[in-house]
């Protein structure tokens, strides 16, 4: 069993970075959690998130919950700012470049940059992070484009670029564990909406069905016979 964190950049208090109408704390667990949903959809996986909401949570606190849980891999997500552009990660700058964590960083940073949500990969970088420094398992960081840039700000307003930067997210994690999909199981989008079926009657005989069926098309429902046996 892989156990994979996810960690939402920020949050509560403390706001991240600000532009452009946008908070990276929102960007950051609106990612999270649909990485959550696609990861899901893998066999042999257990998730946990340092949030789920929007609340403060230290980075020491997201680290020692990482650390106590025993994760095999300690993601975090973020939305950069300065003036730049583009998409770009980073492991700690303790670690060798081709190290085991560097080589589930370049899964994860590829898959990602595959999406072509930004215009510009700014490369694999090494930091030196709390989160990256402080875990103590493998651990990446995400740059998921520039708050204060306007054409990457445009882009993160966008619901299915969103989408795209977990969906991205979730292929390089899988591809570094080896994850396979399930076999009928399919990720429930955040968005997505609930819908509830409504069954009108049952009949013995075929042409009563038919008639309800006529019946409510002619009032403008959508309708259709579903055959069983008892």
């Amino acid at each position: 069993m892989v156990k994979i964190y996810i960690d939402p950049g920020h949050g509560g208090n403390d706001p991240g970075a600000v532009a452009n109408g946008l908070r990276e704390k929102d960007l950051t667990l609106k990612i999270g959690l649909k990485l959550r949903d696609y990861l899901s959809g893998y066999e042999n996986v257990q998730i946990r998130m340092s949030r789920t909401t929007d609340k403060t949570v230290s980075l020491s606190e997201r680290t020692n919950d990482a650390n106590k849980w025993g994760a095999d891999l300690f993601v975090s997500i973020h939305i950069n700012a300065g003036g730049g552009v583009g998409f770009e990660s980073f492991v700690y700058n303790g670690l060798k470049k081709g190290s085991k964590t560097d080589q589930i960083r370049n899964k994860i940073h590829d898959k990602i940059a595959a999406q072509k949500v930004f215009s510009k990969d700014r490369g694999k970088k090494f930091a030196n992070y709390h989160v990256l420094r402080e875990t103590k398992m493998a651990a990446c960081l995400t740059e998921n484009g520039f708050i204060d840039n306007a054409t990457d700000a445009a882009l993160l307003k966008k619901d299915a670029n969103l989408d795209k930067i977990a969906k991205g997210h979730a292929e390089g994690i899988a591809a570094a564990f080896g994850l396979k999909k399930k076999a009928s199981a399919k990720p429930t989008p955040s968005n997505a909406k609930t819908f509830y079926r409504v069954v009108t009657g049952s009949f013995a005989d075929r042409k009563n069905a038919e008639a309800r069926v006529a019946a409510l098309k002619k009032a403008g429902f959508d309708s259709f016979i579903d055959v069983y046996k008892k």
